[in-house]
């Protein structure tokens, strides 16, 4: 049987992303399944999974800001930024104080190019930053611009460790975060723990780890809040109700004509039947008259057949 929702998974420390899909799809036997924006290995928390038709809706949910709670251990700088990797400096901390910390943070708040550490999964000719960094290759230097809405000290400063909370955009590295905090406090530091706490809307209290969702799929028990079947599936943008004329036009390629909605051409639409059913996502691809009526173009249309959702409880 095919699913088509989204699992909310709390992930455990010790495996990639991938190895969280590859696990998935044995126990619920489904080949069908993608991931929205990873986690490190030695990190935990919320790692959303789409599973058969809401896999294309992965690009959708994939750029929803994350927040993450975790620790910054200074005094020690790793090659990977993370305490996974080689100590290649220690310093002092003596003298540390928490206002210094904390001011020091506040120059990492707001939209900057952050640059991406040397061991990360960013490709140079179809080979792995990392893969060049462990070979000992030279790794060219790339920022990226990322957007952090918050990266403040959640609790006290102790024996060098600081607990810290981090609102920021998709593709910001909460490790290079902590890398060039120490820097700048002149005693360098990394990533000690990392736990992603919610992902847009999507909360990791709702998750479950993933070897009790197959547990509970063989038993036929409830998911509960951590499956959302396709038509549940919450999407960054507005929705249109269509009728059945239209439903057969979307699911002939064809357009539609939708009113009462403020977009312009080039926003992506939700577009539903009366019952609340997926039909299509689409983009606007023109204004009638005033700009009260809007032309839809279906680029995603869904299947009309049962996405067998009942075999997992929710």
């Amino acid at each position: 049987m095919t699913l088509d929702g989204l699992l909310l998974v709390d992930k455990a420390p010790g495996g990639t992303s991938h190895d969280v899909v590859q696990q998935a799809r044995r126990l619920l036997r489904q080949k069908r399944i993608g991931h929205c924006g990873t986690l490190d290995p030695d990190a935990t928390g919320l790692l959303l999974l789409t599973l058969g038709q809401a896999t294309r809706l992965t690009r959708f949910l994939i750029h929803a800001p994350k927040l993450y709670e975790g620790v910054i251990r200074f005094g020690v700088a790793t090659d990977t930024y993370d305490a996974a990797g080689r100590v290649v400096a220690e310093k002092p901390i003596d003298g540390l104080s928490e206002s210094a910390v904390d001011q020091a943070m506040t120059r990492f708040v707001g939209t900057f190019d952050q640059t991406l550490p040397a061991f990360s999964a960013r490709k140079l000719g179809g080979v792995k930053f990392y893969e060049l960094a462990r070979r000992g290759e030279e790794v060219p230097e790339t920022t990226k611009e990322v957007t952090v809405a918050e990266f403040a000290r959640t609790g006290p400063l102790a024996d060098g460790n600081l607990p810290f909370r981090l609102s920021c955009s998709s593709g910001t590295y909460a490790r290079a975060l902590a890398h060039d905090l120490g820097a700048a406090l002149g005693c360098g530091g990394h990533l000690a723990a990392l736990r992603r706490s919610a992902i847009g809307p999507f909360l990791v209290e709702d998750a479950l780890p993933v070897e009790e969702i197959g547990r509970r799929r063989e038993a036929g028990d409830s998911l509960g809040a951590a499956w959302l079947p396709l038509d549940r599936i919450p999407l960054p943008f507005q929705e249109v109700v269509v009728d059945p004329q239209q439903e057969r036009r979307l699911r002939s390629g064809q357009t539609v004509l939708a009113q009462g909605i403020a977009a312009v051409p080039g926003d992506w639409i939700r577009l539903a039947d009366r019952r609340g059913a997926l039909v299509a996502v689409g983009t606007v691809s023109d204004r009638v008259g005033a700009g009260a009526v809007v032309v839809v173009q279906p680029r995603i249309v869904f299947r009309t057949e049962p996405d067998m959702v009942g075999s997992v409880r929710t």
